[in-house]
């Protein structure tokens, strides 16, 4: 089980019956607003509200690496463009879809769709 605490730090549980493991993976010191797999399950984004995308990949256990930093007050969400797990999808408040190479966070394409956007 994976979540993050208020403080942007990333936790995980291994529970394994009534027994369970406490084990701190990442802290990005930004309020984390989302937590999504990619569809194989290898990576897992950190989402913040000021937009800002981390990558984490457990069975590496290393630190959260920072792919994308759009630095948007209107940024709403993001998410894997499946398939495979080489794209991120972008969403502003102001409708705004944009796609990243998570590769190296290299901004490829926007699409304005002409509405507001909300969760």
């Amino acid at each position: 089980l994976y979540f993050s605490a208020q403080e942007g730090i990333l936790i995980f549980y291994h529970i394994k019956d009534l027994q369970y493991e406490i084990k701190i993976c990442a802290d990005i010191s930004q309020p984390i607003s989302s937590l999504i797999f990619s569809p194989d399950y290898t990576s897992l984004l950190l989402v913040t509200d000021q937009g800002t995308v981390y990558s984490y990949r457990p069975a590496h256990s290393g630190e959260a690496v920072k792919l994308l930093d759009t630095s948007s007050s209107c940024f709403l969400a993001a998410d894997f463009l499946t398939p495979g797990n080489n794209y991120c999808v972008s969403v502003t408040t102001l409708g705004e879809v944009q796609v990243w190479s998570l590769e190296d966070g290299t901004f490829l394409s926007k699409l304005n769709l002409g509405i507001e956007v909300h969760v």
